[in-house]
């Protein structure tokens, strides 16, 4: 689906990256961590259990196609469309789901396309690029402030890990291939 610009004034972003990944101690419930360049905040976007999977995927993923030297499917069809991932941005907090937005140009010229959040952060894992997050859905949001020292402990890591290690299938539900 394409997603209409904006009218009206210009919003604010903030660029912040996928730090990475932590599990919410009181929710058990796993997130990915966006921190912008200043490091003076950190992003939660809490996850289900298949944004988890999706994401989990799309990490194991790349490191396959790194091994192999051939790209994934979208990445060729991007290449054989002449088409470029030029930002992905969070624009809007409606309840508790993000407005995600990818921008794609090409020969067409500049296409505006709504995902889903894990959509986008897949795709910022997928091409390195920073999410772009509007001020006003920082400003909504739930703000982590994250000390250097502290940091994002590496057992959090490794309890995401786990988390995903003992999904049962049967959770997940039934989707027909």
């Amino acid at each position: 689906m394409t997603a209409p610009r904006r009218a009206g004034k210009k919003t604010a972003y903030r660029e912040m990256t996928v730090q990475g990944f932590a599990l919410d101690s009181l929710s058990q419930t796993p997130m990915v961590l966006l921190k912008n360049d200043d490091a003076d905040s950190t992003f939660p976007i809490w996850l289900t259990t298949l944004e988890s999977v999706a994401i989990a995927a799309e990490l194991i993923n790349r490191d396959a196609v790194a091994e192999r030297g051939c790209g994934d499917l979208i990445t060729c069809l991007f290449e054989q469309m002449q088409v470029k991932v030029q930002s992905i941005s969070f624009d809007a907090l409606e309840g508790s789901v993000l407005d995600a937005v990818v921008i794609l140009s090409g020969e067409r010229g500049e296409m505006r396309v709504k995902v889903r959040a894990c959509e986008a952060i897949v795709m910022a894992i997928k091409y390195s690029l920073p999410i772009r997050v509007a001020e006003e859905v920082l400003n909504r949001a739930s703000i982590l402030n994250v000390d250097a020292e502290d940091g994002i402990r590496e057992n959090d890591a490794g309890r995401f890990v786990r988390l995903l290690e003992e999904l049962d299938p049967k959770d997940m539900g039934k989707y027909p291939m």
